[in-house]
């Protein structure tokens, strides 16, 4: 051997080498095929024809389970190894015996920051290469001098299974033979110094392993049998603008376990059983899952993942995940996750110094650290990792047929000053506190996904005035089809706390929303930020006791319901849980055995139906034209009216709410039109454990001018309550007589 050679050895035996394909596998060296293997601990080691079988070569041990032979074939062939260590013999594939699988043009597109299918190429794929089965792992790790692929397989040495490095892409890459579905795997990066660093799951990792344990899995996304096409064509008229949206948010580990089993956590089957049937039997027309990509503390509640590309092995596998997606869509329900592209935990196995340098994050802690979460901030400025992130959206959107996502903490994204003070950020190329990166990014994804799939919602938790949020990209808006509306929540939620003598005073607190309802697509959020943290339950927000807390949130889901904006409404909240919602328990679902927990539920259940029922309630939620105060201003009776509009020709609705414990008998109540008009729905029903004060099931208009309007009809308002009418539609107006 040559001093080159043996100084190519000693760096293959230390795990130092960079370019291992130029010394392993087959080379012609002098005319002669010479095979060269590396396996340490081997005593004796064999070529075989991997097609017959029979023996082409016997290798020399040179030093340290490095093995070099000469063989007698003129052209490259196929072969196997027979591996000799002590007394065990077994046959194995060499990842050295095959070519690269990227091709030029995933390169292309991934040095300029534009593979829309990303996940195709990089992370760890089952597939027959080459004639031979296994599995192929990519990684991007520009700054790495050497990444090793780890796991039993090879006995998590780093020295046995180097990757390629493919040219200015800063992409490794390297086929498995032999390793399939369920292998255990990690990446051994050596940095630009030469350090060792802590192993990394893939950031690209389908599956991984039950928390603690951190490793990545290798699960094929290929061989699962879709048959939702149908869903898929009619998804996008279930979360129009125009259509009755209403979301049930879940988190999978707490919403109900099975304490016979040492209160274990559904599995994603059961849960395609049983949480989509209780989501579909309460009229909710979409579920929305708190995150479900891998991460490894349970009290972040997915908030802080570390495995963006694996649906969390709590419930099940990738393929389990799927039948729940695919229940949801049987059952005529969308699903929704939470996606959190806004930041990421520093635990050794992540993203964070990936390879040794600040490859995700920014390397300023000022804009790469975010001190509410004390989480890394990823730079959006890089094209690479704005790559990465739009392609883990559309990853969730086209693999698993995912009906939208709901983009976590937005405001944190858009301000570089957020949570901040002086001097502790960076302000942008202008000397302003907007983040023109991540604006860009969000504007580029939302416009990706919608360009890409038809009938998804890109929805977003910003909490500013930020403008446009829901605006066009090409009108500089930032392109989601939603946003929560967080003003409002707040708002009414500090008026509903008052005691009902003192909500006088605070008129405009429910009245406020009304001035700004119709500037972007809102959804109304009652979510599971509202019921932690010390904050209690929505029920214990509420003030009075028994039956009279009851029906103060009564009446705020019917003024919820039939406000402007569609509808999202946290698990437990939809019966009244009464203790602040804990991750690590079951939700209480034994007061259900209760009356006025029971009659909670059947509220929920019937506003659901009422707003897909009565047009008018949802046509035009997002429109100035859909609301009219009747009145705004009664302050004294804490009293609120107004109408809904739905399409043209579609009968209004008129909606009562008397925010007091006093009766308002033969109150006159003034409405734009002439008929009949019925009574659709009333919170303070004695089925959904109200006081059943009542009020009459129709009332006919009277020529009386009441409120600006012509005309008015004269009902008996019931304490704590929400009165929903409809008015009757005429044969002359095209419709059956209701």
């Amino acid at each position: 051997m040559t001093a080159t050679a043996e100084d190519d050895i000693a760096r293959i035996v230390s795990g130092t080498h960079d370019d291992p394909f130029s010394i392993l596998g087959l080379h012609d060296v002098g005319g002669k095929l010479v095979l060269r293997a590396f396996v340490p601990g081997a005593t004796a080691m064999e070529a075989l024809d991997a097609r017959t079988g029979r023996r082409i070569a016997a290798l020399r041990h040179l030093r340290d389970g490095f093995f070099e032979g000469a063989t007698r074939r003129k052209s490259r062939f196929a072969y196997r190894l027979r591996v000799t260590s002590g007394d065990d013999v077994w046959e194995t594939g060499d990842p050295y015996a095959f070519g690269p699988v990227m091709g030029a043009l995933d390169e292309h597109l991934i040095g300029e920051g534009s593979h829309r299918q990303l996940w195709r190429v990089l992370g760890a794929h089952v597939m027959t290469h080459e004639g031979a089965l296994g599995t192929h792992f990519a990684v991007w790790a520009p700054n790495a001098r050497r990444v090793s692929v780890v796991g039993d397989f090879n006995l998590w040495d780093g020295r046995r299974t180097p990757m390629r490095r493919r040219g200015a892409t800063g992409v490794w890459e390297i086929f498995v033979p032999g390793l399939g579905d369920g292998a255990h795997y990690k990446y051994e990066i050596l940095g630009p110094n030469g350090d060792l660093l802590p192993q990394k799951a893939d950031p690209f990792g389908f599956g991984s392993e039950h928390p603690p344990a951190t490793a990545s899995v290798v699960r094929g996304l290929d061989g699962f049998d879709w048959s939702d096409a149908d869903w898929l064509g009619r998804r996008g008229a279930a979360i129009a603008v125009d259509a009755p949206v209403s979301i049930y948010e879940v988190h999978l580990g707490s919403w109900k376990r099975v304490p016979e089993e040492a209160d274990r956590r559904l599995s994603y089957l059961e849960l395609a059983a049983d949480l989509v049937t209780y989501a579909k039997d309460m009229g909710f027309t979409h579920i929305e899952l708190m995150p479900i990509s891998e991460f490894p503390f349970d009290g972040s509640w997915g908030y802080q993942p570390v495995g963006l590309f694996a649906p969390t092995i709590r419930h099940g596998t990738l393929q389990e995940f799927r039948a729940f997606v695919e229940a949801c869509h049987a059952a005529g329900l969308g699903l929704i996750l939470d996606w959190v592209p806004g930041h990421f935990p520093e635990d050794a196995h992540g993203l964070g110094r990936f390879d040794g340098t600040h490859l995700y994050e920014h390397a300023d802690r000022r804009e790469g650290f975010h001190p509410d979460w004390n989480t890394l901030v990823f730079n959006y400025g890089r094209a690479e990792v704005a790559n990465y992130l739009t392609a883990n959206a559309l990853y969730w959107l086209d693999e698993h047929h995912v009906d939208g996502l709901r983009v976590d903490a937005v405001a944190s994204m858009l301000y570089r000053d957020y949570s901040r003070k002086h001097g502790e950020w960076v302000p942008n190329r202008h000397g302003g506190r907007e983040n023109l990166e991540a604006i860009a990014f969000l504007q580029s994804t939302n416009a990706t996904a919608y360009g890409a799939l038809d009938g998804i919602a890109m929805m977003a938790e910003e909490s500013t005035a930020f403008p446009a949020v829901t605006g066009m990209v090409d009108s500089g808006g930032l392109g989601f089809g939603y946003k929560w509306n967080m003003g409002w929540m707040n708002d009414t939620l500090r008026y509903m706390a008052e005691d009902p003598v003192n909500r006088k005073h605070h008129h405009g607190l429910m009245t406020f929303g009304l001035h700004y309802a119709f500037s972007e697509n809102f959804i109304l959020p009652i979510s599971h930020d509202e019921v932690v943290h010390g904050k209690g339950s929505l029920l214990g927000k509420m003030p009075g006791e028994g039956e009279t807390k009851f029906a103060n949130l009564r009446a705020y889901l019917g003024f919820m319901w039939t406000h402007p904006g569609k509808k999202l409404l946290f698990m437990g909240c939809e019966f009244a849980q009464g203790r602040e919602w804990n991750h690590d328990a079951s939700l209480d679902w034994h007061l259900l055995d209760h009356p006025l927990h029971r009659g909670v539920q059947s509220l929920v259940r019937d506003l659901n139906a009422a707003y897909r029922a009565v047009p008018a309630l949802h046509e035009r939620d997002t429109k100035a034209e859909g609301f009219d105060w009747i009145e705004g201003g009664a302050t004294e009776e804490s009293l609120f009216v107004w109408l809904r509009r739905g399409a043209e020709g579609t009968p209004p609705a008129l909606v009562v709410c008397n925010m007091t414990p006093v009766p308002r008998p033969a109150r006159r109540i003034g409405v734009p039109e002439p008929g009949r008009w019925v009574l659709r729905l009333n919170t303070d029903a004695a089925g959904y454990g109200g006081w059943g004060t009542g009020t009459a099931p129709a009332h006919e208009t009277e020529d009386v001018p009441c409120s600006g309007r012509p005309y008015s009809v004269i009902m008996d308002v019931p304490p704590l309550s929400t009165l929903i009418f409809e008015r009757e539609t005429t044969e002359t107006e095209g419709g059956d007589p209701q």
